[in-house]
């Protein structure tokens, strides 16, 4: 990934995305207004943070993208299924319906959702010219929200996943995230013989591969053109929120994606 740095903000984006067809960016925590322990960045209106905050850090993200906040299109992350399918924005004043994939084939909606340790993945179609985010943590890893959307590409927009490229960002690493019983048996279940490759045991503890499970998922719906950020939430707090390296008093970060207009 690349490193941007704008108006006092620090964003990434994909090597591998085309920036004459979308414009992305994964935003760090810096650059916000957000007071210890939301600082400073925040994006996330439901941890305890000020809504005067969230709001202002809001429109700085936005504002380093060139973008009109009323262009926005978010939902209220829940851990399921949904993929929300958009032409149009949010209204600011309206309530966010529930939804873990957004997906628009409309230049002037700007797509946004939040992290703090799960995966962000962004997709496109560089012919359909249709743009997506999905939120995977381990539930929506394990309920396979890739192959949801994928499958709603397909069906409504007429997508060929061979042509999508995707982009899994920043959220935790392997190492950092050991899990139960309850986790391990999801993941076997959800992923069958090659649920080993994805479960690591190390000093009588496990941990759970989110980046390769999500990897596969997309490789086996047939997307080809993978990038893998590499950047653990939980080993860099002082760029990303983790909820769990900082015991679920953290802040969320925010992943924006749109739809450059054809010239």
């Amino acid at each position: 990934m690349n490193s941007i740095q704008k108006n006092g903000l620090e964003y990434y984006q994909f090597e591998s995305f085309d920036a004459q067809i979308v414009t992305h960016g994964i935003f760090t925590r810096k650059g916000g207004v957000s007071p210890v322990p939301w600082n400073s960045l925040n994006q996330g209106g439901t941890v305890g943070d000020e809504r005067s905050h969230v709001v202002e850090n809001r429109q700085k993200v936005f504002d380093a993208l060139q973008r009109p906040v009323k262009s926005i299109f978010d939902v209220w992350q829940v851990h399921g299924t949904e993929v929300a399918c958009t032409h149009s924005p949010r209204p600011l004043d309206a309530e966010h319906m529930k939804a873990d994939a957004i997906v628009t084939d409309n230049p002037d909606v700007t797509l946004f959702m939040r992290f703090a340790d799960c995966v962000p993945i962004l997709i496109y179609d560089p012919e359909k010219r249709i743009v997506g985010i999905i939120h995977a943590g381990w539930m929506g890893t394990v309920k396979k929200i890739i192959s949801h959307t994928l499958r709603t590409l397909q069906d409504k927009y007429h997508c060929d996943p061979g042509r999508l490229v995707a982009g899994i960002g920043p959220s935790i690493g392997v190492d950092h995230y050991q899990v139960g019983n309850e986790v391990i048996r999801a993941v076997e279940e959800s992923f069958g013989s090659y649920a080993e490759e994805l479960i690591v045991k190390k000093d009588k503890k496990t941990y759970f591969d989110l980046w390769k499970a999500n990897e596969f998922l997309l490789r086996e719906c047939g997307v080809n053109s993978v990038e893998i950020a590499n950047l653990c939430t939980a080993c860099n707090t002082q760029d990303w929120y983790s909820h769990r390296a900082e015991a679920g008093k953290s802040g969320r970060f925010g992943a924006a994606l749109f739809l450059n207009k054809e010239k």
